[in-house]
């Protein structure tokens, strides 16, 4: 799968691709991508959301696009008050708000495994997500989700791993970004139709307690900057090669984004002993 947009002060590049080792099996990708945009104008927000169905189990593909479908729809049906907190600064209201969504959407997933008569444990997915306002005067960019992978910034032509840690219950909120609230012009209201109907409230009910330690970081981009999310496919190598970040970082450094074909060359760069499913979405600030 591959997509790309360019928005406000942003250029998005994604890309999920099978791994080496399920080609020569003849098995299905584990990853799972979705790209949308709710809303219209500088009340836009972008979401991407990339999930990794649990190894060895016969329906993983099938999780991995589950999970992207729920947190799809939740997002959806949150976006406009999602964007106020983005906007705003709520560093707080955003985290709380996006671990109900998050553990709620896989909630659903436990309980579609359950309608399926299959282990709960097994039908189950890691959830990456990135948030992206469309106003170019926000430069804020909102990550969350569970289970492993990677996120990072290439910055002045260096990696730095800025994942957050599972651990952190608290952290320094995120100041001097955010633009006033303006009017949502007329437009195209949804790149893609994920049947959301319209919401009783802002923020769906709280779900069950979570399962799973939840993962969530702001942080405001500087023109130049590279954010980079992915799955463990790409996160792996990219930790334990210094020759793959070396050479990504030649390539995203450049004045110009890549165009499409040539984002899905670089997501496809072979690494000795890293043959998984490769998922990543990346963002270039102009």
């Amino acid at each position: 799968m591959l997509d790309g947009a360019r928005y406000g002060a942003c250029t998005l590049r994604a890309v999920s691709v099978r791994g080496d080792s399920a080609r020569y099996r003849g098995e299905p990708r584990r990853d799972s991508l979705l790209t949308a945009r709710f809303g219209t104008g500088e009340q836009a927000l972008l979401l991407v959301a990339m999930a990794t169905g649990t190894r060895a189990t016969p329906g993983a593909h099938r999780a991995a696009a589950e999970a992207c479908h729920w947190i799809g729809r939740a997002v959806g049906r949150s976006h406009a008050r999602l964007v106020e907190d983005i906007r705003a600064g709520r560093r707080g209201d955003l985290k709380s708000g996006l671990h109900r969504l998050t553990d709620r959407s896989l909630g659903k997933l436990r309980a579609s495994a359950a309608e399926q008569g299959v282990d709960p444990e097994e039908y189950a997915a890691g959830l990456r997500c990135l948030l992206l306002p469309a106003d170019p005067e926000c430069r804020t960019r909102v990550f969350f989700g569970v289970g492993p992978g990677g996120l990072f910034r290439l910055r002045d032509g260096e990696w730095q791993d800025i994942e957050p840690h599972v651990a952190e219950i608290k952290g320094e909120p995120v100041v001097g970004f955010g633009s006033p609230p303006s009017e949502t012009p007329d437009g195209d209201r949804l790149t893609m139709d994920l049947g959301i109907p319209t919401p009783p409230s802002p923020y769906e009910p709280a779900p069950e307690p979570p399962r799973e330690p939840f993962r969530f970081r702001t942080s405001v981009a500087r023109p130049g900057d590279t954010l980079l999310v992915c799955s463990a496919g790409l996160a792996d190598p990219l930790r334990g090669e210094p020759e793959l970040g070396d050479y990504l970082a030649e390539r995203w450094s450049r004045p110009e984004p890549p165009g499409l074909a040539a984002f899905l060359a670089d997501s496809q760069v072979r690494v000795k002993g890293y043959a998984d499913d490769r998922t990543a979405a990346a963002v270039w600030e102009a």
